[in-house]
């Protein structure tokens, strides 16, 4: 079954909590498709930072850790924002100034810099290893990656009318524009002919696959959805885009 680890538990605990608080000083009730959206992506985390795929990616295969990381950037991200009802953060973003540092940091130049730029360096071989080396400094890559994706993917589903997202053309360019890093990364992992992560490579083997293939299999399972999963979401923008034409 492999560990579950309390912390990551009580963090997701905590997320939905703070959601039920905001709905209900709201005074609104979400809908049944943001509820769903909402235990999507807290199961989406939880499967990801818990139980078998943590402990492979841990400990024994890249191509797992990939799959983890997939998980808590392309899909866990954009279901926690798709289950926010308008208008639910503003209380909180309206305190302190919260509203301004985040209409800076969702603006389309900020959100892509600041999420391709984690995604490349904790790919390079020196942090990626170090990060599998100090638990601590895991925990701070995984951290880095949720809150980086979450500023990724705002601009494109636009949470909150108060920060309103770009138009629509522009955010079907920036999605285009969003797959392109990820995709060379991965290109470069797959097309490697040796292998790039020294923690891998003397990993213990768990099933009949060598360092060098594991680490191509990572690659493509990063490769294949770093372009669907932004295609996905550039058709659910052109069909809105639509549909607001329309209205």
């Amino acid at each position: 079954m492999g560990e579950w680890h309390v912390e990551v538990l009580l963090g997701l605990a905590a997320a939905a909590i703070g959601y039920a608080w905001a709905a209900r000083a709201q005074r609104r009730r979400p809908s049944g498709g943001r509820i769903l959206a909402l235990a999507a992506g807290l199961a989406v985390f939880a499967v990801a930072l818990n139980g078998p795929i943590h402990d492979l990616s841990d400990g024994y295969l890249f191509s797992a850790h990939m799959v983890q990381h997939l998980l808590i950037t392309l899909v866990g991200p954009p279901l926690l924002l798709a289950a926010l009802e308008p208008g639910m953060l503003w209380p909180l973003l309206a305190r302190a100034g919260i509203a301004r540092a985040v209409a800076g940091l969702t603006r389309l130049p900020a959100a892509f810099t600041l999420y391709n730029v984690a995604l490349v360096a904790w790919h390079l071989p020196g942090p990626y290893n170090a990060a599998l080396e100090h638990h601590w400094l895991h925990v701070v890559e995984h951290l880095t990656f949720i809150g980086t994706a979450l500023l990724a993917w705002w601009p494109i589903l636009a949470p909150e009318p108060a920060l309103p997202g770009p138009p629509y053309g522009l955010r079907m360019l920036y999605l285009f524009l969003m797959s392109l890093p990820m995709t060379a990364v991965a290109a470069l992992v797959t097309l490697a002919e040796s292998p790039l992560y020294p923690f891998y490579a003397a990993a213990p083997r768990v099933w009949d696959l060598s360092p060098l293939d594991d680490q191509r299999l990572g690659g493509v399972i990063m490769w294949v959805p770093a372009t669907l999963a932004p295609l996905i979401a550039f058709t659910g923008v052109f069909f809105r885009w639509v549909a607001a034409e329309d209205e």
